[in-house]
């Protein structure tokens, strides 16, 4: 008897710690969750994505001059591959979005060097979070370059 209820201890002990730990694994699960929707809600809203352009030193107006959803493509296109390269050297990767919908934000930059053209700031973000931009002139003869100048970081 005695010998059956040391077994019945030793498995409830076990059983108990199998159970603190599926606890202590649900309850970082429902931590890291909640850190994510708080960094989720980093950019949300309009004032924020103003506030990211503003730290990486672009003045842009108050309402964007379009914002649309886009899918990122699941097998990248050329063009798409020199977009991903651009974004690459500035810290983002757009690969690990492959086939995701996310919004695209374009706001006119009000402070670019040179004022006799329109500029174009763009932000994609993907669950609250910046996952690419740049700055471009649609014209012509046009540019596109890194949304974050060298050295900074929002």
């Amino acid at each position: 008897m005695v010998v059956i209820s040391a077994k019945s201890k030793r498995a409830r002990i076990t059983a108990l710690l199998a159970l603190l730990c599926i606890a202590a694994i649900i309850a970082a699960c429902i931590l890291s969750g909640k850190g994510r929707a708080k960094q989720a809600a980093g950019i949300s809203d309009n004032q924020k994505r103003i506030a990211y352009l503003k730290a990486l030193g672009w003045e842009v107006e108050e309402t964007p001059v379009d914002s649309q959803e886009i899918v990122i493509p699941k097998e990248f296109p050329d063009v798409y591959q020199e977009y991903n390269e651009l974004q690459k050297s500035q810290g983002f990767d757009l690969s690990e979005y492959a086939g995701r919908e996310a919004m695209r934000y374009s706001y006119r930059v009000t402070n670019y060097p040179d004022q006799t053209i329109t500029v174009i700031a763009d932000i994609v973000v993907y669950k609250g979070q910046v996952i690419a931009g740049d700055i471009q002139n649609n014209a012509l003869d046009g540019f596109m370059k890194e949304l974050k100048p060298a050295g900074r970081e929002p």
